[in-house]
């Protein structure tokens, strides 16, 4: 497993000191921490303030989304971890305008507690907190036991919703409100196809064969439903679709958001056939495609794989994911 990196202790450190340089007109890095970073460009007094954040490696994700439109700050964890509290803290102080803030994470038990323990600590500030965390994963948990469900890619739709209503003027329930439905609206599924390797082993994350995939791995090379021979990209992306709509209630006539995201080393040559595919069968359901997203959204630094989202959208949802965003890594005009 071959990587460019300079001392393995401190590639989190210097992937943000790369990324703030290169992007100065967007993120700037602060004071007080320094795996703390927010929107160069300051929202208005008496907004409300979104704030994301996860472990590294899943670039874009997550600094790539803090920008006009879309994110406030971000606190940047260790690879495939939790940021702890302090970066958390230190991000709600300094994106908080006196409307609130709203944290949206991933359904991870470390996430869970450090973005807890921020929430009572900026209470204690008198900074206003609503939560929100991303459940897409239908691989993760069964349908009665949703609330257990990994987030993966979909929680790219939540951040897109909730920094549109945010600019729209709700208030921070409401923003909140809107990332909590927006993730009740939307399910992923994911297909692994070779693992990646962390900096500090240079080990794979799982074992699978040559010809192997595994339907339903998680973006740390988490256990997914089974593994089976690797099969066409058509008849995998029907396997990746069928739990999907086994799980949400989407009829003819309904129209959604679609993204198809590589988990890092899998050409867009591939995700575009798969795309094609995603197509066919929601054409064939009489579902139509508002939106579409193809590319590396959320990855796992250089697995090999994709996943499928798919958002249902009512008329809200619609006017909120055709706002416009310009962050470093996804512009949307």
């Amino acid at each position: 497993m071959k990587k460019l990196i300079n001392d393995k202790k401190n590639v989190v450190e210097e992937m943000i000191d790369g990324y703030v340089k290169a992007h100065p007109e967007y993120i700037k890095r602060l004071e007080e921490n320094d795996r703390a970073l927010v929107s160069a460009k300051p929202k208005a007094e008496g907004k409300v303030a979104i704030l994301i954040g996860g472990g590294s490696g899943h670039e874009p994700a997550f600094m790539g989304y803090v920008g006009e439109g879309m994110a406030d700050g971000v606190a940047v964890g260790n690879i495939f971890a939790s940021p702890p509290p302090a970066p958390i803290l230190e991000v709600t102080k300094a994106i908080d305008k006196g409307a609130g803030v709203v944290y949206i994470y991933g359904n991870y038990a470390g996430d869970i507690m450090n973005f807890g323990m921020a929430a009572e600590m900026a209470e204690i500030e008198d900074i206003e907190i609503e939560m929100a965390l991303a459940t897409d994963d239908v691989a993760s948990a069964s349908k009665e036991e949703k609330e257990k469900r990994r987030g993966i890619a979909g929680e790219f739709f939540v951040y897109k919703m909730a920094g549109a209503a945010a600019d729209f003027g709700y208030k921070l329930k409401e923003v909140a409100d809107v990332a909590r439905k927006t993730n009740d609206n939307t399910r992923s599924m994911g297909v692994g196809l070779t693992p990646c390797s962390l900096p500090q082993t240079g080990e794979p994350s799982f074992e699978i064969g040559d010809n192997e995939m595994e339907i339903g791995l998680g973006h740390h090379g988490e256990p997914g439903i089974r593994k089976a021979p690797l099969d066409t990209a058509d008849n995998v992306t029907d396997q990746l679709l069928e739990p999907i709509f086994e799980d949400m209630e989407i009829n003819e006539g309904d129209e959604v958001a679609v993204l198809v995201n590589g988990l890092g080393s899998t050409p867009h040559m591939e995700l575009y056939i798969m795309f094609r595919r995603v197509e066919q069968v929601l054409s064939e359901k009489g579902i139509k495609i508002y939106r579409s997203y193809v590319g590396d959204y959320i990855t796992s630094l250089e697995m090999g794989g994709a996943s499928i989202t798919l958002t249902k959208l009512d008329d809200e949802m619609k006017k909120l994911i055709d706002h416009p965003v310009n962050t470093p890594m996804f512009v949307q005009k």
